[in-house]
């Protein structure tokens, strides 16, 4: 049973090129990122108290994207970097946002497949950052992010299987691939995560 699909597209050279250019702007983003990642999770917490079966692994992977944050913001520290005074709105999630069905039932399913699809986006970026590195321990530190975001990855469609049938899962995902694979090629080229 395959737990997730593939991007659609790779990121663009372009797109490393930008964060290596600017990697304290990258760091920055990505500590805002891990944040929002641990509040999201928390949130389909909130929003879906009834479906027991996932609250522990949410709670966990919230718990692991906050201690993601507390490593960036170390890493941050540790070169004199501070945090954004506020967290500004993401346009990759805020597009794919906009494309989720509004159906509680539906909106569920489609919000379980676009975490699934910006973790694994996420993967796949910051394996680029890790071999675009120079030193070794942010070589290290971004390779085992990059593992953590792919298991993400295919936690939130083992998820959706608890309450979806694989035939309603696997042709909405990739529906969603194809979408994100176009949010991700028309973005702005930044030196953020997404």
């Amino acid at each position: 049973m395959k737990l997730n699909l593939d991007i659609g597209v790779p990121s663009k050279k372009e797109w490393i090129d930008a964060v290596m250019d600017d990697f304290d702007a990258f760091l920055r983003d990505h500590a805002d990122c891990e944040r929002k990642a641990s509040a999201m999770a928390m949130s389909f917490v909130a929003k879906y108290p009834d479906r027991v079966e996932i609250i522990p692994q949410l709670i966990e992977t919230a718990v692991e994207e906050l201690e993601h944050f507390q490593q960036v913001y170390a890493l941050m520290e540790s070169r004199g970097i501070q945090l954004t005074h506020s967290i500004g709105g993401d346009p990759y999630v805020q597009a794919l946002i906009k494309k989720c069905h509004s159906g509680r039932r539906e909106r569920f399913l489609d919000r379980l497949l676009v975490a699934s699809i910006v973790e694994t986006r996420g993967a796949e970026r910051f394996r680029m950052v890790s071999e675009a590195q120079k030193e070794e321990e942010l070589f290290r530190f971004y390779k085992n992010l990059w593992v953590s975001e792919a298991k993400h990855g295919h936690l939130f469609v083992k998820m959706a299987l608890n309450y979806f049938e694989k035939e309603e899962v696997y042709p909405r995902l990739e529906w969603w691939v194809q979408q994100e694979a176009e949010i991700i090629d028309a973005l702005e080229i930044r030196p953020a995560l997404h």
